[in-house]
């Protein structure tokens, strides 16, 4: 059984960088797939990036494509959200998910409560 606690949500202005980290328990994350979600208010929850168990990198949805990076420690058992250039839209609550399955899916098995993370001036 896996934990999933997310870090490194806040506040930032328009154009600036976050990293959000996901520190896992309970398990190594070697044959998970792991990824980020995230969900505005009044929106449907949506896929930001994820890095299957399969696969030698990491995939991201078109909003986020190019700005977003997603890497993983194996050493410290966490995966990072490394976000720049982010803009208003980015908005919202951000979830670290896992599986044992393959990536992308819609559904995972593990989440994390989540970080908020709010683009302002």
């Amino acid at each position: 059984q896996l934990q999933l606690v997310e870090s490194g949500g806040g506040l930032v202005q328009p154009g600036g960088s976050l990293r959000l980290s996901c520190t896992i328990h309970g398990s190594s994350l070697a044959g998970y797939s792991v990824g980020w979600f995230r969900q505005a208010p009044g929106k449907e929850r949506e896929g930001v990036s994820c890095w299957s168990n399969r696969e030698a990198d990491a995939r991201y949805g078109p909003p986020v494509k190019g700005r977003f990076t997603l890497s993983k420690d194996h050493a410290k058992n966490e995966v990072y959200l490394q976000m720049n250039n982010l803009g208003p839209e980015d908005t919202g609550t951000y979830y670290c998910v896992a599986d044992s399955g393959t990536c992308p899916r819609i559904e995972y098995a593990y989440w994390g409560r989540g970080t908020q993370v709010t683009v302002s001036s």
